[in-house]
């Protein structure tokens, strides 16, 4: 996933009278009082946001502060929508239960997991004898497998997914599809462990690595270990299953998801793709923009899965939120593991395993006392972070990919009025 953003030279401009801000607090405040003058600021600043956005309306913002009594929703808290790569955390929580059940370790070899057929062509081998080149599961976790990325990696022929996604609206794209394209019409951008690369292919055989390890399709697996346990009734994985709340209200729907299920094999996950049995179509979410094209019912966004193609609401993102950062889906040992950062990302971002931490200092000098969110961002302008300081859970959706600097500059200004509340 590329940035299409310059964030240092866009958010320098508002980082001034952020500080002013910062600086200004009226000290004395009730807890209450402090938790409405945070709604009061926040509800200004994102009217001052809609008026820009213009047709793209409202952005949808959820920020979970407990202990300032903060439960601030805006724009719609049970609007499905297109997480995008927030995904990954979800997948990298699935594979840290696998490691902590004792399944596999973070130093499996991938080709111990994996059939070498699903694996040709995707690793640089040279010198090894290893189907994966000697790639383990924690080199998929941190983008340092040195597989291509399909998404929007470079191409040998034609062009990568993202295009395609918008030139080929109705096609239907499986987990195979997705690594046959990488296997045959990119390269591998490095030896396992080399450097860093972001790669939605290995996350791709991350979910791959799931199903085999498991006997469960990936759907499955997130609806049975983190959406039903923690009550995500508007979640699911889209093209592949419906949300609990659409399955009681829906029988139809609910008997057309059963046919997903089985024991899966290679590509098993998303048979039921070509044969137009999959549930995911019907399902309606947020607009959301590539470029100057609403996409939210194209079926090209099947070219998401394992990597980002989770529909979710905010109130079900604060809820997983709070349970991964309580404990209550992997250790916490596993959660810093996950949450480590090992490698820059981006100015001011740095990426860990399956999560990234903002480091606001980077963007400018003047945000350097901000706190170190740690969390994902999606193509599509989306956010889910937890700043461990006021122990707060922020969901924002900005539904574009032409929204990243904007989006950021609304999480700056939510960082501002935490610190305020907790000074107040």
């Amino acid at each position: 996933m590329t940035l299409p953003i310059r964030l240092p030279t866009r958010i320098f401009l508002l980082v001034i009278s952020l500080v002013v801000i910062s600086r200004s607090v009226t000290r004395g405040f009730s807890q209450m009082d402090a938790a409405a003058d945070f709604t009061t600021r926040l509800d200004r600043h994102l009217e001052r946001v809609t008026r820009r956005r213009g047709i793209l309306g409202a952005p949808q913002v959820a920020v979970s502060a407990p202990r300032l009594g903060i439960d601030y929703r805006s724009g719609g808290r049970s609007q499905r929508f297109h997480v995008a790569s927030i995904g990954k955390t979800f997948t990298a929580t699935l594979v840290m239960q696998l490691v902590e059940a004792g399944a596999v370790t973070i130093e499996t070899p991938v080709s111990a997991l994996l059939p070498g057929d699903e694996l040709d062509g995707l690793f640089d081998t040279t010198g090894s004898t290893d189907a994966a080149g000697g790639a383990t599961v924690a080199h998929l976790l941190t983008h340092t497998a040195g597989v291509a990325d399909y998404f929007d990696g470079s191409v040998t022929d034609g062009r990568p997914v993202r295009d395609l996604v918008i030139t080929e609206p109705d096609r239907l794209w499986t987990p195979a599809d997705l690594l046959e394209f990488s296997r045959t019409r990119q390269r591998p951008v490095g030896r396992p462990g080399e450097r860093f690369a972001y790669s939605d292919t290995g996350y791709i055989l991350l979910g791959r690595i799931l199903e085999r390890a498991t006997g469960r399709v990936f759907h499955e697996l997130l609806h049975e270990r983190i959406f039903t346990p923690l009550g995500m009734r508007d979640s699911a994985l889209l093209f592949h299953s419906v949300p609990a709340n659409d399955r009681e209200a829906a029988p139809a729907a609910d008997a057309a998801a059963a046919a997903l299920e089985g024991t899966p094999a290679p590509g098993a996950a998303t048979a039921a793709l070509a044969a137009e049995t999959s549930t995911g179509t019907s399902l309606a979410i947020a607009p959301l923009r590539l470029g100057r094209t609403e996409a939210s019912t194209f079926r090209s966004l099947s070219c998401d899965w394992a990597g980002g193609g989770i529909v979710s609401t905010p109130d079900d993102l604060v809820a997983f939120d709070a349970a991964l950062h309580r404990g209550s889906l992997v250790s916490r040992e596993s959660l810093a593991w996950l949450a480590e950062p090992r490698h820059r990302f981006h100015v001011g971002i740095r990426y860990g395993a399956g999560m990234m931490q903002v480091r606001f200092g980077g963007f400018s000098p003047f945000l350097r006392g901000l706190p170190r969110p740690i969390g994902h961002i999606g193509v599509l302008a989306t956010h889910l972070f937890h700043d461990p300081v006021h122990d707060a859970g922020i969901v924002l959706n900005f539904a574009s990919t032409r929204e990243m600097s904007r989006s950021f500059r609304t999480l700056i200004a939510i960082e501002q009025e935490l610190a305020r509340a907790a000074r107040a």
